[in-house]
């Protein structure tokens, strides 16, 4: 774990990691190369259905300046310049979306050993600003994450939390959605010999009275193959099984069956990632 309490967003990131990351439906195919000037160029395409998606992207990085630039079937160019340090602890990010005029925005991000601050705001007339904000440290922090619509005057995220870290378990709650939404989560890991681990997430509306549960864990069969499983309280049982058949490629083949209609087709998707 990093010095500090980190951003806003790393507040139950093991927890969502263990539970959703790199489950999904769809098939997807990324290739990474590198051209002889040190720029990498990935192609991504994936396939929801009878749709087939894709983009291309660029990565280029000079010193502590990265710039990347990714072009959609959409016809969107997405562009992102990152500098890293430019002082201790400080990054800065800056983005934007064409042809959407809107999207432009600067992100400054700093983090220190007890504390760690993000804010952003909109290139346009009426910005969307952002400031999110965690003090603690290692152990116990707690933050929140705001955004305010200069155009309407509202505030449109309204969000905090906490954060509890042992040697051990990670257990963290969040109040999101403006105060509609609260969302507990619980990571422990079982085994650091063989990355086994346990995770929970309980999220609970206020406004509709619904409770959800998910529950999972993950287990590497040995250094190269993960296997993962969730459920939740609607029957939704979800597996996968993640192979690193060499260095930084990965093939990924996930599944997902709803026990309460188990007439219907169980969900598989593949994931595969190559880089050199």
């Amino acid at each position: 774990m990093g010095k500090g309490p980190g951003l806003y967003t790393d507040i139950g990131k093991k927890a969502r990691d263990l539970l959703y990351k790199d489950y999904q439906a769809d098939h997807k195919f990324t290739v990474t190369t590198y051209t002889s000037n040190g720029v990498a160029i990935t192609l991504t395409g994936t396939k929801k259905g009878e749709l087939l998606l894709g983009d291309i992207s660029t990565e280029l990085k000079n010193k502590n300046i990265t710039t990347n630039v990714k072009v959609d079937t959409n016809s969107k160019l997405f562009t992102t310049i990152t500098v890293d340090e430019p002082a201790p602890g400080l990054k800065t990010i800056f983005s934007c979306i064409v042809p959407d005029q809107r999207s432009g925005k600067v992100e400054l991000q700093y983090q220190h050993e007890y504390a760690g601050i993000s804010t952003s705001i909109g290139l346009t007339a009426s910005p969307l600003v952002n400031f999110s904000g965690v003090v603690g440290n290692n152990f116990v922090s707690v933050g929140t994450d705001l955004s305010f619509d200069t155009s309407s005057g509202n505030f449109t995220k309204l969000n905090a939390g906490l954060n509890f870290t042992h040697s051990d378990l990670i257990a963290s709650l969040a109040l999101n959605d403006r105060g509609d939404t609260l969302n507990a989560s619980y990571y422990h890991i079982v085994s650091l010999l063989t990355n086994t681990a346990v995770g929970a997430e309980l999220t609970h509306s206020f406004s509709s009275n619904e409770n959800t549960l998910t529950i999972g864990t993950q287990h590497a069969l040995d250094p190269l193959t993960t296997v993962k499983a969730r459920v939740n309280n609607f029957g939704r049982a979800s597996a996968l099984i993640q192979h690193e058949w060499s260095p930084r490629s990965l093939i990924t083949i996930s599944g997902e069956v709803d026990t309460a209609a188990i007439e219907k087709s169980a969900k598989v998707g593949l994931a595969l990632a190559l880089k050199p």
